[in-house]
């Protein structure tokens, strides 16, 4: 009998985001045969150790825990698995497997693309895309971000066989730890002579950073009244990304893991983040698990 499935989010203080990710583990629930659970490192609840106690207690021994994450930054790589670690030491006998983060994916670049053509609506003509990831300290998941963007302007762009799009540009941008800014991508665009420009987010559900994304995008606008700037939606809870989670959970369940460990920078001494090889991953301080206080650290999402 396979093992039930455990996802797990990074966490948010903004509600509607918590609420989106309950109904994407609720939709998860409904079509696989297996239990499904969920929980969040950090900031909100339910903690992932309710999640683990939830499957525990039905009798699992054994869980498939994927990663609700984009890209292999520091939640995907360290984060989370010091968390499970902990988790094992709660609950005797428990063991998981562990799968990759969701991108890149072809799953994710049809999601893309489709929010991008709910922006656009029924007006064609030459557009640009602002892509704009979350940020991070890990020059690979920053890399992550600029191949997401490359991929989806391969096929898409001016010289693709998708025509139907009018694609002039795709660019990628951040919106935390890592430039180029909003600001700045916006800015490039313009001067590359971009009209019409869609912001397209490269994040999962609402939260914080996704409405600053909005925010500033709008004020770049207000003060460049000549452009057309759009906000397309996050990828959100739908079937497709649900049918992903299901993919990486198959993975994970045949050991089929394909993580790129090349540019990792807990693995590889890169120029200036040699310190963080072979450092230890400790799991986050979570205000609804009170075992965990004092141990870890937060962050202010």
């Amino acid at each position: 009998m396979k093992p039930p499935l455990l996802v797990v989010g990074h966490g948010t203080r903004d509600e509607p985001g918590v609420a989106e990710f309950g109904r994407f583990v609720a939709r998860l629930g409904a079509r696989m045969p297996v239990q499904v659970a969920g929980g969040f490192i950090e900031l909100s609840p339910p903690p992932l150790t309710e999640a683990v106690a939830e499957l525990y207690a039905a009798g699992h021994r054994r869980v498939a825990a994927v990663p609700l994450v984009l890209v292999a930054a520091g939640h995907g790589k360290g984060d989370i698995p010091g968390a499970m670690s902990r988790e094992l030491v709660r609950h005797a006998g428990l063991s998981y497997t562990y799968g990759r983060p969701l991108g890149p994916h072809p799953t994710l670049l049809g999601l893309l693309e489709e929010r991008l053509r709910a922006a656009l609506g029924a007006e064609p003509g030459e557009t640009a895309v602002l892509l704009v990831g979350r940020g991070s300290t890990d020059p690979d998941a920053n890399a992550e971000v600029h191949k997401v963007a490359r991929l989806f302007w391969e096929g898409r762009g001016a010289s693709g066989p998708d025509q139907g799009l009018g694609l002039t540009a795709v660019e990628p941008a951040f919106i935390s730890l890592a430039r180029p800014s909003v600001e700045e991508g916006l800015d490039r665009l313009r001067r590359l002579g971009a009209r019409r420009i869609v912001v397209l987010p490269y994040f999962l559900f609402s939260g914080i950073l996704p409405d600053r994304v909005v925010t500033e995008a709008r004020a770049y606008a207000g003060d460049h009244r000549e452009l057309d700037v759009r906000c397309a939606e996050v990828i959100g809870d739908c079937d497709g990304l649900a049918g992903l989670v299901v993919e990486r959970y198959e993975e994970a369940l045949l050991g089929d893991i394909r993580m790129n460990c090349d540019t990792c920078v807990y693995r590889i001494a890169m120029p200036g983040f040699e310190d963080r090889v072979g450092a230890p991953q400790l799991p986050h301080h979570h205000p609804d698990d009170p075992a965990g206080h004092g141990h870890g650290h937060a962050h202010p999402h």
